[in-house]
């Protein structure tokens, strides 16, 4: 997959819904039941995180789920990438990007959303054709006055804002012409999971896709 079909086709999937639910799941046990209040509620594209043991085996249950777009974030190497890919992720999401990371979605066709915090980070990811990036930290590098004067000049490029984002916080960066969606962990309360509060994460997620952009 080339770098221009990789960014075709994560705009489209960052198009599904204003907002991509970032997961971090400790027991696969709650994968299905998580990613089907999700769907729900109108967020069909779902980032599991590769921060805890259970996450290949949560992708590979939400990837069963009707409806779902399920992806793998927290990419940092290649056997992050074939592993994603065979437990059944259909994107990738990265906080930040090297050439090996780039060489090795390109190579297993997992479109990316690669991670770039500064001008400099986005113009190389730009000149690779990466027109599809991921604003991170978002917050902490400047929150959405950050992004607003980034894509001053690099009106090219459109990021998918994450790292702080709240329900509040949202409609600031969505309003923005360089952003299709933000990603945020807000939807999927710990709380909640652990509860089993399933409509209640579905009412969350009807709220987040009802924002405006």
């Amino acid at each position: 997959m080339t770098p221009q079909a990789a960014a075709r086709r994560s705009r489209e999937i960052a198009e599904l819904a204003p907002v991509i639910p970032v997961l971090v799941l400790e027991d696969a046990r709650d994968a299905r039941p998580l990613a089907e209040a999700l769907v729900k509620g109108g967020l069909p594209v779902l980032e599991v995180t590769l921060r805890t043991e259970a996450a290949l085996d949560v992708i590979a249950e939400m990837a069963q789920v009707p409806g779902g777009v399920v992806g793998a974030g927290t990419l940092l190497t290649a056997d992050d990438v074939a592993a994603a890919v065979k437990a059944g992720a259909t994107f990738g999401v990265s906080p930040g990007a090297t050439d090996y990371l780039l060489d090795a979605c390109e190579t297993e066709e997992l479109p990316l959303l690669p991670g770039s915090a500064t001008a400099t980070e986005a113009m190389v990811l730009l000149e690779r054709g990466y027109t599809m990036q991921k604003f991170f930290p978002a917050e902490a590098a400047g929150g959405a006055a950050a992004l607003k004067a980034i894509g001053a000049p690099l009106p090219q490029i459109s990021f998918c804002p994450t790292g702080g984002i709240d329900l509040a916080k949202a409609p600031s960066y969505l309003s923005l012409p360089n952003t299709v969606c933000v990603g945020g962990s807000w939807v999927a309360p710990k709380a909640m999971i652990a509860a089993g509060d399933w409509d209640g994460i579905t009412a969350l997620a009807a709220e987040a896709a009802a924002l405006p952009r």
